[in-house]
């Protein structure tokens, strides 16, 4: 650091801790959650600490200062990080006659608590999934005692189905021949799944919600917790989610058939648990199709993405978007697909 100034070695000292937490937080996908709790929470500062790397290689960079390497190298290491977390490609659906779309959407319980001022919340979410008509659609937190009804539509748990816990609906406008749910132990979330048919294949579909922290996102409550309560209750979060994810993908494991995933992950694409789901079969829609940051939950600090739609290796992603209007904490997301045969 010779030659820089008392502020300016300061400021140095600060890049470097925020280049070692990026640096650090590209191993975090290979850590089981079980294994190093409060580690795994970085997962969800990422995309902070690329922006805040970004900045300091912009800083350095316009002062002509060697300082610009650190950042750049860090970046560059992490190179399908930013590329997951921004994407320059075309929002425009590639047309297609054997495309098909699926959306996906935390409704957050319809607005049942009124979180939102808006009085016309469930009128609204229905008018949107009627303008897009997505051939599959699925809900987290849906609310089975105020059912949406779409015409045109089969369904699974949309209204009362015994022995299935509530939150997660599925519509297809494909036949539905097979469905079931993967109770998880010890909360409200669950998963479920259809088999349907599309002319000869039979497509089996995911939706889950995984754990939530409980965290409140507001700015003036977040001031009141302690660091060390916010770490230890995020991190008891992600190990209860790989409990979860691990009775999901011992179910997957036992289908044949080409698989839709999709859901609130609560997680972000640089954790372990997104890393579990994802495989080496499932391919994310949005890194193939997406565009901007791809931004799916409102958190105030920076974009987080924590909902996805993951599909099969064989299908062809031919567009994705995402949709910015305020129904919930979360936004709608919707991709467009072919099966490759």
């Amino acid at each position: 650091m010779k030659g820089l100034k008392f502020g300016s070695k300061i400021i140095f000292v600060i890049n470097s801790l925020v280049a070692f937490l990026l640096l650090t937080s590209y191993i975090l996908p290979y850590i089981p959650p079980k294994s190093f709790a409060t580690l795994s929470v970085l997962s969800l500062g990422v995309p902070l600490l690329i922006i805040l790397n970004v900045i300091f290689f912009v800083y350095w960079l316009l002062r002509v200062k060697k300082q610009m390497i650190l950042s750049l190298m860090v970046l560059l290491l992490g190179w399908s990080y930013i590329s997951s977390m921004y994407k320059f490609s075309s929002s425009s659906d590639i047309k297609d006659d054997a495309n098909f779309s699926v959306m996906s959407f935390n409704v957050r319980l319809l607005n049942k608590f009124g979180w939102l001022p808006s009085k016309t919340v469930k009128e609204d979410i229905i008018k949107l999934v009627k303008e897009e008509n997505a051939d599959i659609i699925c809900f987290q937190e849906y609310r089975r005692s105020d059912a949406i009804e779409l015409e045109g539509y089969y369904n699974f748990n949309a209204t009362y189905t015994d022995g299935v816990k509530g939150g997660q609906s599925i519509f297809s406008k494909f036949p539905i021949v097979n469905s079931g749910s993967l109770e998880f132990p010890n909360t409200y979330n669950n998963a479920i799944f259809v088999d349907i048919v599309k002319q000869k294949d039979t497509i089996r579909v995911y939706t889950f919600h995984l754990q939530s922290s409980g965290i409140d996102t507001d700015v003036e409550k977040l001031k009141n917790e302690t660091s060390g309560h916010l770490f230890k209750q995020v991190g008891a979060t992600f190990k209860i989610q790989q409990d979860q994810v691990d009775l999901f993908l011992a179910h997957k494991a036992k289908s044949n058939y080409k698989t839709i995933v999709t859901g609130d992950f609560n997680n972000t694409p640089y954790s372990y648990i997104y890393r579990k789901i994802k495989g080496d079969n499932l391919k994310d829609t949005f890194e193939e199709a997406g565009n901007g940051f791809g931004r799916t939950y409102d958190f105030k600090f920076f974009p987080m993405r924590i909902d996805f739609i993951l599909a099969d290796n064989d299908f062809t992603v031919n567009g994705f978007k995402t949709f910015d209007v305020k129904l919930s904490d979360h936004y709608p997301i919707k991709t467009t697909l072919k099966l490759s045969h």
